[in-house]
């Protein structure tokens, strides 16, 4: 099948060939898409080529269909007598992945990001309720349902072409009875007549003046709904932070209350088994495509994808304990940990004395605070307590039972806690936070010493700690 059967499709739907004719980049899949047009580039018409006549009669199905559901996908226009090709309407090059990019890099996702990702997932029950109703899902390819069988081809996907190409060892029987325990929990699940979309996620969304429009729907079938939710909420490049998390959750549920009334609780404490099992499937698809068909972009994505397993591993999966434990050893990995280092942010907190100038910041990057503790009643004016530190107990005694430094470390913990959470969130890797006095030698260094001690309790990450004019440094383990 080549690309003459696309332009002879356009040929008999528009009365004359193509002026142009334009290859679209690949995905995931094998199938090749077009844009045709006249030669202004008007009248455009996506041309595709498949290599499975089943899937394509899928997909063809499965838009007439949604389409006569009132939900927003691409109209078919004309397919081959063989099924191998088809058109379809040209919706743009506006894909809601690339929508999103700012938040996707930053993880501060604006107004307008949020909204496009609202009103996407507000449409789902859409395509799974009304879209289910009259459907022959008999059509569905490669599975006409989410069955046991179908959970685990996706399992062992992730245990042949993910695992084992790391090389980590395992037991492959205690592997398989965890797969079992987990199928058997996924199937509890079923909601009776429903559509699975199986890869809703921002690449399979386009915008067009403003809203969603769905496609790569061929591969759906016949399950339970918490999946695609898992797809959408947890794809790996997507990097949604948990807030905005749970606020598209509760979008998705008020629409789905429309259909079907479920409490958050409830529908959270399932959709946890469909968080595991939606990771390890794409896991296996990156395995898959990045490893064995070398393909950059699903090689640039295992790094995600890690990483939303080792978030999930917080909470443990103890109902599946040898899954569990081989996750951990998994994500733990020297190849997964040494990415994860260079990324994760390190505190570099430092008292100085400001007759000496305030410090530099040595990562280049000239950000943080730079905090004045010369309104805080001083010890150094008082000659017992000036042969020390605000390291020694006599110093620390004096300023705490003064109470001034306590209500100005108060303040400074608030400030400090949100920027340290939201630069582990936008994936920053330094921040510097520096305490000044008179001579860095009594309140600087108590307030530098605590800061750093409160932010290696509270979060994980790597501390360094400076008193620039004790010329003493601490580094802080990062937190368990």
């Amino acid at each position: 099948m080549d690309l003459t059967t696309v332009t002879k499709l356009y040929a008999d739907l528009k009365g004359i060939p193509p002026a142009k004719v334009t290859e679209l980049p690949s995905s995931g899949s094998n199938r090749r898409y077009f844009r045709l047009s006249d030669s202004d580039g008007s009248g455009s018409i996506i041309g595709v080529l498949g290599t499975s006549p089943e899937e394509n009669r899928a997909f063809i199905y499965m838009a007439r269909h949604f389409a006569e559901k009132g939900i927003p996908v691409p109209e078919v226009l004309a397919k081959s007598d063989d099924g191998m090709a088809y058109l379809q309407t040209d919706l743009g090059d506006a894909l809601l992945f690339g929508e999103i990019e700012k938040g996707r890099v930053t993880r501060s996702f604006s107004a307008h990001e949020k909204d496009l990702l609202a009103k996407t997932i507000s449409r789902l029950p859409d395509i799974q309720f009304a879209g289910a109703e009259d459907m022959d899902f008999s059509i569905c390819y490669p599975a006409v349902e989410f069955d046991e069988r179908s959970i685990m081809w996706d399992l062992n996907y992730f245990k042949y072409c993910f695992l084992k190409a790391t090389g980590l060892e395992f037991q492959e029987d205690k592997l398989e009875d965890d797969f079992h325990a987990l199928a058997d929990v996924l199937m509890q699940s079923a909601h009776g007549n429903t559509f699975m979309y199986r890869d809703f996620q921002s690449r399979n969304v386009m915008i067009r003046d403003g809203e969603p429009w769905f496609i790569d729907f061929q591969g759906g079938r016949r399950g339970p709904f918490y999946y695609d939710v898992a797809s959408f909420l947890w794809q790996a490049k997507a990097n949604l932070p948990d807030g905005l998390r749970s606020e598209l959750l509760d979008v998705y549920l008020e629409s789905l209350n429309k259909y079907v009334p479920m409490a958050r609780d409830e529908f959270r404490a399932r959709l946890r088994h469909f968080v595991l099992f939606r990771t390890l499937q794409v896991l296996g698809a990156y395995g898959f495509r990045g490893y064995f068909e070398k393909k950059p972009h699903f090689m640039q994505s295992v790094p995600f994808a890690i990483a939303n397993l080792r978030a999930l591993l917080h909470q443990p999966y103890d109902e599946y304990p040898y899954l569990n434990e081989l996750l951990h050893r998994l994500v733990n990995m020297k190849q997964f940990t040494d990415e994860l280092e260079g990324r994760k942010l390190t505190v570099r907190v430092l008292s100085f004395a400001y007759k000496k100038g305030i410090p530099n910041d040595p990562s280049g990057n000239g950000g943080g605070y730079v905090f004045d503790c010369r309104a805080i009643n001083n010890p150094g004016k008082y000659e017992r307590y000036k042969p020390y530190t605000g390291l020694d107990s006599k110093v620390i005694q004096f300023l705490e039972e003064d109470g001034e430094v306590l209500t100005f470390l108060d303040h400074c913990y608030a400030l400090v806690d949100a920027s340290v959470e939201r630069y582990i969130e936008r994936g920053f890797t330094n921040l510097m936070i520096a305490y000044g006095c008179t001579g860095g030698q009594h309140r600087s260094v108590y307030c530098a010493q605590h800061t750093a001690e409160h932010i290696a309790r509270k979060f994980n990450i790597k501390v360094e700690l400076v008193h620039r004019e004790q010329d003493m440094q601490q580094t802080f383990n990062i937190k368990e």
